[in-house]
């Protein structure tokens, strides 16, 4: 332990940091430094050992499947899925939105199997971060689990204030009597929030105490928000016309069919619609606190998410059946068919209103749960402060990390509107998804320091630029003929390239007890299709992604390089190319 011990303590006050000068020569051996850290990698029994004993105490194993389905739908299903499902219906899809669900349930459920093989092989709270960082190495696993702890951060605070109105709906008191309005502060950081802090406060100090605790209160709330979507459900279906299938309200502008917009109005709507599952990734980051990760890990990420996939199914087509697709509000679509009503069906809207505030409360229990795990495990590879990677001794929790970006989301959410957070999340979420199916592709078919890489490489490099020119055509091309034909020749190349890849290029490893299934085929669609979901993102969300992006770089290359170049010796490497035989000999044991 005392080796590690020194080595957490080189992320904080190592020989790079010790004074202004050593700090300055050490800028000055950067490109050298760059070329030693930027891509190394480390092992799996490194990160399940070494790395993780320099959080001290270890994370309590006390999660099992259920806990972990629990955490997946809570985390999933939060109120946003009302608006979602109004904007996709009444601008993309119609009706056919029940079908945009079904095929984002199918790509998240993609992106649930890659996450999966290396949660089970690899144990670990990091997350997308330690997949990363064993794959394509430590600059390419900072660069992404930065972005993703800041979307989190971003999107937690957004999720934390749509709470104070969601709760001034299901009470009937106007989100305005809960905020205080500041004149002097410019407009969209003027309305100050403290129900959202409190809220984001309260959760963590749940989270801090205990996962244990913390798993059997979101099953609570969980339960109350699933019973809650079945009564949605069970209005729609009763209160519904199946006439309003096919049917729009003012057939004379509106296109009628259950296909009004055709094929690209049910991607269109898939890709919208895709951001509601975005949260069964943190359910990863609790995999070094689950009893049996080789049974509950898949059973509860993936169980998660099909029977997420299934309730909105059902919530869509509950929509649909209440009103025609043209007829619906996007903002408030379950509200306003309800509008007019007299008796106990006017209460309704603050039913909802009561519900959704259910399932913003399971959702920000879960995102902060993952995002202080993903923190913690960033602080034990040095590129952040080891003060993050400590874990309290009493609670067993990443107690630092979790109160650190618990004030931080709080004072976020203070300020900021709701609106200007929701441009600024998303995509760092999407990328860590294609970052993170390309991974699990490229440590399938490359041993370090015994295979070939460049095949592989090469492989997930041109298939992705065939995937982003098929986006290009989809999205700026006109229809017609000629829009057509260019996506069926993107769609040749890129089933040639996969299929050549298949046939020269022998898997170098096989997992032992869980692995993704037709590979590399289900990987390479979810390449694909992460890659078109990113391409349906608008303009702002590229340039938070460019600037954090860019944030990210400065601080790896001002502080994270050196902190882990101190921490791993004078050499800077990991040494993965050292005794790799002996390494995956002591893996395997262990997982035995």
């Amino acid at each position: 332990m005392e080796p590690d011990s020194q080595a957490g303590g080189g992320g904080g006050g190592g020989s790079s940091f010790s004074s202004l000068n050593t700090y300055f020569e050490a800028l000055s051996q950067t490109p050298k430094r760059l070329v030693k850290r930027a891509a190394s990698v480390s092992t799996s029994l490194e990160e399940l050992s070494r790395v993780r004993a320099r959080s001290g105490s270890d994370m309590r194993r006390t999660l099992r499947w259920y806990d972990l389905m629990c955490f997946g739908v809570g985390g999933m299903v939060g109120a946003g899925v009302f608006v979602t499902t109004g904007h996709a219906s009444r601008l993309l899809a119609g009706p056919s939105v029940i079908v945009s669900y079904a095929i984002a349930g199918f790509c998240a459920l993609l992106s649930a199997f890659c996450y999966t093989e290396f949660a089970v092989d690899m144990p670990v709270a990091g997350g997308a971060f330690s997949y990363l960082r064993v794959t394509f190495g430590e600059f390419a696993a900072f660069l992404t689990g930065s972005n993703l702890v800041m979307d989190y951060v971003l999107s937690n605070a957004a999720v934390a204030r749509s709470f104070t109105a969601y709760f001034g709906t299901a009470i009937g008191a106007p989100v305005m009597k809960w905020r205080i309005t500041v004149s002097f502060l410019p407009k969209g950081f003027n309305e100050i929030d403290i129900v959202a802090v409190f809220v984001i406060l309260l959760i963590t100090l749940i989270i801090c105490y205990s996962t244990r605790e913390s798993s059997v209160l979101n099953m609570v709330m969980t339960a109350a928000h699933v019973l809650f979507i079945g009564f949605v459900i069970g209005v729609g279906f009763w209160k519904g016309d199946p006439k309003n299938f096919t049917e729009p309200a003012d057939p004379e502008h509106h296109p009628g069919g259950f296909f009004p917009f055709g094929a690209a109005g049910v991607f269109n709507g898939a890709a919208m619609v895709y951001l509601s599952y975005i949260g069964y990734d943190a359910v990863s980051t609790m995999a070094e606190e689950v009893k049996n990760p080789v049974k509950d890990i898949p059973v509860g990420v993936t169980g998660s998410v099909i029977l997420v996939t299934v309730l909105y199914c059902l919530m869509a087509a509950s929509m649909s059946m209440l009103l025609p697709y043209d007829a619906i509000m996007p903002e408030a679509p379950y509200a306003a068919a309800f509008r007019g009503e007299s008796g106990m069906w006017r209460l309704v809207p603050n039913v909802i209103g009561g519900g959704a505030s259910f399932g913003i409360l399971t959702s920000l229990m879960v995102s902060m749960l993952g995002q202080a795990r993903y923190m913690c495990v960033i602080g034990r590879s040095n590129v952040v402060p080891a003060w993050f990677a400590r874990v309290h001794p009493r609670t067993s929790t990443p107690v630092n990390s979790s109160v650190f970006l618990g004030i931080l989301t709080a004072a976020i959410a203070l300020f900021t509107d709701l609106n200007v957070l929701l441009n600024l999340v998303s995509i760092g979420t999407l990328f860590v998804f294609y970052m993170v199916a390309n991974a699990v592709i490229y440590r399938r078919y490359v041993a370090v320091g015994i295979s070939n890489p460049w095949p592989t490489l090469s492989y997930l490099c041109s298939f992705s630029l065939t995937s982003i020119l098929f986006t290009l055509i989809w999205h700026f091309t006109p229809p017609g003929k000629p829009k057509a034909i260019m996506l069926v020749v993107c769609s040749v190349i890129a089933f040639g390239i996969l299929q050549l890849f298949v046939c020269l290029v022998p898997q170098a490893h096989k997992p032992e007890f869980w692995g993704v299934p037709l590979m590399p085929w289900l990987p390479s669609v979810s390449i694909f299709l992460n890659i078109f979901l990113l391409g349906s993102l608008d303009g702002p969300s590229y340039i938070r992604f460019v600037f954090f992006s860019a944030l990210a770089v400065l601080v790896y290359v001002l502080y994270s390089v050196h902190a882990s170049f101190d921490a791993e010796g004078d050499d800077g490497f990991l040494s993965h190319k050292i005794n790799v035989a002996a390494n995956i000999k002591g893996l395997d044991l262990e997982q035995g």
